[in-house]
């Protein structure tokens, strides 16, 4: 009963259909506007869909400014283990590296595999390409919401976060169930949490000790945000203007990334990208940060707005708009694809 009152009264705890319901009219509205209910389509051309849902992440990675890019391998699910081994020992990977799947979202199969074995597990396991890269250890991680228009070379930042992981405070005495059992985001993930630490599960951690439940830093998985607008600056926009701009095509999204300090973004140094994320890119600055849901469905229909805006402006210039049945079908395949990620998910520790 105590979870369901704190989740009925935190709404960034609902679901996603709970909290954009409210304002699905609006997205009716710029279809109609549009005449296209998939109007947001031209919006990143050289992503499949926009980057909406389903996009792969070797097709956003082939993308990415070299610069900014961590050491990054494609596995192909088919390859025996002792290739994928071989190429992990030529681009000079070590252990822990970072796995995710191509076409994952939510922090869903991110994993941070310590050794051979976890990896052989993990391949052995997954139903998908996958993508390994470096675990990057720097100090901060930064979500920056970028919006370029068509034919402009300067954009601008509608957000900027700072991410602390999902993780609980030892005091000598509580074991690790009982420190998630009393946190208020990491209750609602007791089981997948039990699985994932089930040889910690009975762990002390020492008093003021920082132990760390999730390397994810999504809201699915319980990272907690801090909203940084008041750091948006000319100097930040510049820097994500050249990201932008190196990329081609790409004018609406969110990128999540590692770096040493915010200074440092600032200045464009020591930056490494995780991903960058679509049409379908949440602005998480209205999660866990206190703001009303009032002001973070205004904020919604802000992004929506770009979206019409520069969709529009492709599509004059020769992107064409999806189909009705085109995008049906590609989200059914999504969704589908989605379900045998959460299974294989549910399988791993």
């Amino acid at each position: 009963m105590k979870k369901f009152f704190h989740k009925l009264f935190n709404w960034e705890r609902w679901s996603f259909d709970a909290i954009y319901t409210p304002v699905s009219f609006v997205w009716l509205y710029y279809a109609i506007k549009a005449r296209a209910f998939w109007f947001f389509t031209p919006v990143n051309p050289s992503l499949i869909f926009a980057g909406f849902e389903g996009a792969s992440k070797a097709e956003m990675y082939k993308q990415m400014p070299k610069w900014c890019l961590p050491a990054t391998l494609f596995i192909d699910i088919a390859s025996p283990f002792n290739e994928v081994e071989a190429s992990i020992s030529s681009a000079g990977l070590k252990f822990p590296i970072v796995a995710k799947p191509d076409t994952g979202m939510g922090g869903v199969l991110f994993r941070v595999l310590k050794d051979e074995n976890s990896l052989k597990q993990y391949h052995e396991a997954m139903c998908e390409n996958y993508i390994l890269q470096t675990f990057i250890q720097l100090p901060a991680e930064f979500s920056v919401f970028h919006i370029r228009y068509p034919g402009e070379t300067k954009g601008i930042v509608t957000g900027l976060v700072a991410k602390n992981f999902l993780q609980v405070t030892g005091d000598g005495k509580k074991t690790l169930a009982e420190l998630v059992s009393g946190h208020p985001v990491a209750m609602y993930k007791t089981e997948e949490l039990k699985r994932r630490h089930a040889e910690k599960w009975n762990y002390v951690p020492a008093a003021n000790e920082n132990y760390i439940l999730s390397y994810a830093g999504n809201h699915r998985v319980g990272a907690r945000f801090i909203n940084m607008h008041n750091k948006i600056d000319q100097q930040l926009c510049d820097v994500f203007d050249k990201i932008s701009n190196e990329i081609g095509q790409f004018y609406f999204g969110r990128y999540d990334l590692k770096c040493t300090s915010l200074e440092d973004l600032k200045n464009g140094k020591n930056i490494q990208m995780l991903e960058f994320n679509g049409a379908g890119a949440v602005a998480i600055h209205i999660f866990d940060c206190n703001m009303s849901y009032w002001q973070a469905l205004k904020e919604i229909v802000k992004h929506w707005d770009h979206l019409y805006r520069i969709g529009k402006i492709n599509n004059k210039r020769g992107v064409r708009y999806w189909t009705l049945k085109e995008g049906f079908a590609f989200l059914k395949n999504c969704k589908r694809n989605y379900k045998r990620l959460l299974a294989v998910d549910a399988s791993l520790p």
